[in-house]
């Protein structure tokens, strides 16, 4: 042991609860709501000016757009991490903007099936170069940046495997919106989005969070406990 340094320091420290790993990876119950909320409000007033010719698809997109800078606004006066806020407006924006240029409600949700689309690619590529995202993306966001998933085997396997399986959900959730688009069902691409959006996300992060720490604790040992002398 190095001078300076005592035992604690030496050990590693143990993973977070389940239920804060989750918060982590979700953005909390709050991350949660801000980040539907402008899309929530569009499908409805938009849907309230469509059907009752009350207002033009351009206050909808503003009302949408309002929405998202207001929350990102609020939690930069908290001095409040952004990410989640900065996440939906911009692609709240771009989406609006296509809307607008063509006039048609359906492309604001253009952005989003790209982004599902270069999800589900990525994630299919970086298993066919055994370089599984999900095992990097558990490695940034719940491991505190550590790679001991590349050490071990069991670990590996399990993140290829999930990464397949995020990535079918998204190319299922992809195929959806695209046949809606096609058809011109605004409405219900609204709806689509906002249902195959964060709970399926929360699923596979739930199960992706649950299979990588039982082969943590069935493969790692556990730390050992070190007994100090009495003063």
């Amino acid at each position: 042991m190095q001078p300076g340094k005592t035992a604690d320091a030496d050990e590693e420290a143990p993973l977070p609860p389940f239920s804060v790993q989750m918060s982590e990876q979700l953005g909390g119950v709050r991350g949660l709501i801000e980040s539907s909320i402008p899309i929530t409000l569009f499908i409805v007033v938009n849907f309230l000016g469509d059907h009752f010719n009350w207002w033009s698809l351009r206050t909808s997109l503003i009302v949408a757009v309002g929405a998202a800078l207001s929350m990102a606004a609020y939690r930069l006066s908290r001095r409040e991490s952004i990410r989640h806020a900065i996440n939906g407006v911009f692609g709240i924006a771009i989406g609006a903007y296509l809307a607008w240029k063509s006039g048609d409600a359906k492309d604001i949700y253009l952005p989003g099936m790209a982004l599902t689309a270069a999800y589900a690619i990525g994630m299919l590529a970086s298993v066919a170069f055994r370089r599984p995202l999900v095992g990097w993306l558990w490695s940034v966001m719940l491991d505190k940046g550590e790679t001991r998933w590349r050490d071990n085997a069991r670990l590996r396997r399990a993140f290829a495997w999930l990464t397949v399986l995020w990535a079918v959900v998204y190319l299922a959730k992809l195929g959806v919106q695209i046949q809606l688009w096609r058809e011109d069902a605004a409405d219900l691409l609204g709806v689509a989005r906002l249902a195959l959006g964060w709970p399926p996300y929360a699923l596979l992060a739930a199960l992706t969070v649950w299979q990588a720490r039982r082969i943590i604790r069935a493969t790692e040992p556990a730390p050992v406990e070190v007994v100090r002398p009495a003063d």
